[in-house]
């Protein structure tokens, strides 16, 4: 049954609906008799439309959508008057359309002429700014074919929201039509403006008018799954998102942040970017062919988005300032910075020209950034920076500079692996669980309590990733909430209640300096759970300090605590990670590092120390030379490199012929895939003890015996597309 509701009558009553069907049938006589009478069937009342003909207000008007099923099916489709072409949502619910009036219109009748796929309920809502809606129709009795509706309201958006559709495929329309009379002129209402007002020490951020807290965090997904997740964000207090770049793929994470009454902070990306690391270095002294390029890029995405309703500001630039001590010292890093800021302000000026209404800004990692921005860029609207640990010395760091614009804090959060101690294995400490909860309060302690001069932040993040980076920052990583979600939530004034996840206090290590690889150790973790619920445990190592990888990958655990859990065979230092689940979507994750070496192995390396050749060795590169005696000189931290050929061998002299019971093997990452061992006792007729054709790396611990003062090792197919690398070559004697 559809049910129209006004959205402001003067007397608080509904007005009437009018449904036609519409099916690609031939319709009865009756239907066609009755379409210009009033006929009441059960409870549907079908009356004829006004008699005073209306304007359709929505042919040609921009248009946007929750989704599109493909390129054929654009939202633009739904309004362009020919009833051949259609919009079709994806297959899920909900989906929404929203049509652009251009300016506030009084509205009298919304037409939706559905294709087959159609909504069973839906409801039609008007707005002046495609933020705060108001009801015009709904239904929960969709039947597809015409819905004619006869409404009452006023407003510059209308848009259609469905909520279930009829079968398997999404919501397909071939025109939504909206009739009624055009505004009488002044500006347009919606979008409007985004404005930094009020005078020093003294400011806010006004949208439309209205002052504008930005409650935010750092958006990772895909644009296109922003439906999908931003009504969860929103139940938990956010109302902006902070990204890195802008260009085609935005759309989607405009339009479903502004169907959900969000803004984003668009933002620019420029090298060298990234703060201590680099993203490449540009010279912003000579290289005019990069600066115009990016100039056309700004203006390009400015112009394409400036009047979408999701756009909060602008953002030029991300940690530049400081990255580019990555790429220049001395007197040219000083001038390459000047030079920075000064792009800056020519992009500013650029987005200003194209966009009065919306401000500009530019992010760094650091305040002393401000005083480049202060003197070069002029045009900047507002300061903004990326701080973690230290975010609570940003406000002195704004007293001290003299500055006269206010600042967004657009990256914040727990300390970072920059920021930290080094625990006992020489990696950053990471803080717990609970040191991460309170960092995020912290950063917004800090930033509400400089009022009128910090206007909110992005705090650092949201995203689907679930590895290294992720577990250090991310409140949900995988889709589970963590306890910073939550202090998110509680900082943000979100609606409380609930589950909430489990509380790890503490986590120690049987060993952690010295764990033989491939062994085990005896993990004790101490946890609760607010709600009492049951509680799972999943064992994970991580290998960023070995190699820079951040994936994380299950390990093997047994017991209910403390756990015995299985190490890796490479040796180096890891990264151990409890998650620990309610079973209701909330995971507490507490890590601590351990290092893997070489297993003990019984009786008297008659290695060490002892000379070695090898077919070729590495001269050349970052750490070279890899000479072949490093592997007799009983340190696993110095390795022999091969060139990157195959065969390669490497070969001990013992000194004379002696007996040996088992052999060491310790590879670096460029381990043999296939590799033989020999025996000789005059250094040319050789006895094989040992082959394989399927080797993984890490340490092979070989249980061979044999005799000879020759040993010799041969490689013949290598894992990597690098050489051979061996840390040890260990021969031993009971």
């Amino acid at each position: 049954m559809i049910s129209p509701t006004p959205a402001t009558p003067p007397d608080g009553r509904a007005g009437p609906g009018r449904r036609v069907r519409r099916r690609g049938r031939v319709r009865s006589l009756l239907a066609a008799t009755v379409a210009a009478s009033t006929l009441l069937l059960g409870n549907l009342v079908l009356q004829a439309a006004p008699a005073q003909a209306a304007t359709l207000l929505s042919q040609g008007r921009p248009v946007t959508a929750s989704s599109s099923e493909g390129a054929g099916t654009p939202a633009s489709a739904a309004v362009d008057g020919d009833l051949n072409t259609r919009w079709s949502s994806v297959f899920s619910d909900p989906q929404w359309l929203q049509v652009d009036l251009g300016s506030a219109a009084t509205i009298s009748q919304v037409v939706l002429r559905w294709e087959a796929a159609y909504a069973t309920a839906y409801r039609v809502e008007v707005s002046d700014d495609a933020q705060n809606w108001r009801p015009l129709a709904s239904t929960a009795a969709g039947d597809g074919g015409t819905d004619s509706l006869t409404v009452n309201g006023a407003g510059r958006y209308v848009r259609l929201t469905g909520t279930q559709r009829v079968g398997g495929y999404g919501y397909s329309l071939w025109e939504l039509e909206v009739h009624g009379t055009p505004g009488t002129g002044g500006p347009p209402q919606g979008n409007g403006t985004v404005q930094v007002a009020g005078s020093q020490g003294n400011w806010q951020l006004l949208v439309n008018g209205a002052p504008w807290q930005v409650k935010g965090l750092t958006w990772g997904p895909a644009a296109a799954d922003a439906p999908q997740h931003l009504p969860q964000l929103k139940s938990i207090g956010v109302n902006t998102l902070r990204t890195w770049g802008t260009d085609a793929s935005s759309k989607p994470l405009f339009d479903s942040a502004a169907a959900n009454g969000m803004r984003v902070i668009a933002g620019y990306w420029l090298q060298p970017g990234g703060g201590p690391g680099s993203g490449g270095c540009v010279n912003y002294v000579t290289d005019t062919t990069y600066k115009q390029t990016m100039l056309g890029e700004i203006r390009r995405w400015t112009t394409e988005y400036k009047d979408h309703p999701g756009v909060l500001l602008w953002n030029v630039g991300n940690e530049s300032v400081l990255g580019l001590q990555n790429c220049y010292s001395g007197a040219e890093l000083e001038t390459q910075r000047i030079e920075y800021a000064k792009f800056v302000n020519e992009g500013a000026k650029a987005i200003h020209a194209i966009d009065p209404n919306h401000p500009v800004t530019s992010t760094d990692a650091w305040t002393g950034a401000w005083p480049y921005f202060k003197q070069y860029s002029p045009d900047l609207d507002l300061l903004a920076v990326n701080s973690y640990g230290n975010v609570c010395q940003v406000k002195q760091d704004w007293i001290n500079g003299g500055y006269t614009k206010p600042y967004i804090l657009t990256e914040g959060g727990p300390a970072g692996e920059w920021e930290v101690p080094n625990d006992a294995n020489g990696v950053p400490n990471e803080p717990t669980d609970l040191q991460k909860r309170d960092g995020y309060l912290q950063a917004w302690n800090c930033v509400t309590g400089h009022s009128g001069v910090a206007l909110g932040a992005t705090l650092f993040h949201y995203g689907n990733e679930n590895d290294f980076g992720a577990v250090w920052f991310n409140i949900a990583p995988g889709g589970e909430k963590r306890l910073s979600y939550y202090a998110i939530r509680q900082a943000y004034g979100g609606a409380g209640g609930g589950n909430t996840p489990p509380v790890i206090t503490a986590m120690s290590l049987s060993r952690t300096t010295d764990v033989p690889a491939g062994g085990t150790v005896e993990v004790n973790v101490a946890v609760s759970d607010p709600d009492g619920d049951a509680l799972t445990h999943e064992f994970k190592v991580g290998g960023k300090y070995i190699d820079n990888n951040g994936a994380l990958v299950t390990t093997p655990s047994s017991g209910n605590g403390p756990f015995t859990v299985t190490v890796p065979q490479r040796l180096g230092v890891w990264k151990l990670y409890d998650y620990v689940r309610d079973g209701k979507g909330n995971v507490g994750i507490e890590t601590r590092s351990f290092r893997v070496v070489a297993p003990p192995v019984s009786g008297t390396n008659v290695a060490r120390g002892k000379p070695v050749t090898a077919s070729s060795y590495q001269q050349v590169g970052d750490g070279a030379p890899f000479p072949p005696s490093n592997v007799t000189d009983g340190n696993n931290t110095t390795r022999w490199a091969s060139d990157w050929a195959d065969p390669q061998w490497i070969q001990v002299d013992l000194g004379s012929v002696q007996e040996f019971d088992s052999l060491q093997l310790i590879w670096e990452g460029a381990f043999a895939r296939s590799y033989r061992v020999e025996a000789s006792d005059d250094g040319a007729n050789w006895r094989q003890v040992y082959t394989t054709a399927d080797g993984n790396g890490d340490v092979d611990d070989l249980g061979v015996a044999g005799s000879g003062r020759y040993v010799r090792l041969t490689g013949t197919q290598r894992g990597t597309g690098f050489g051979y690398s061996l840390y040890e070559f260990g021969v031993y004697r009971r």
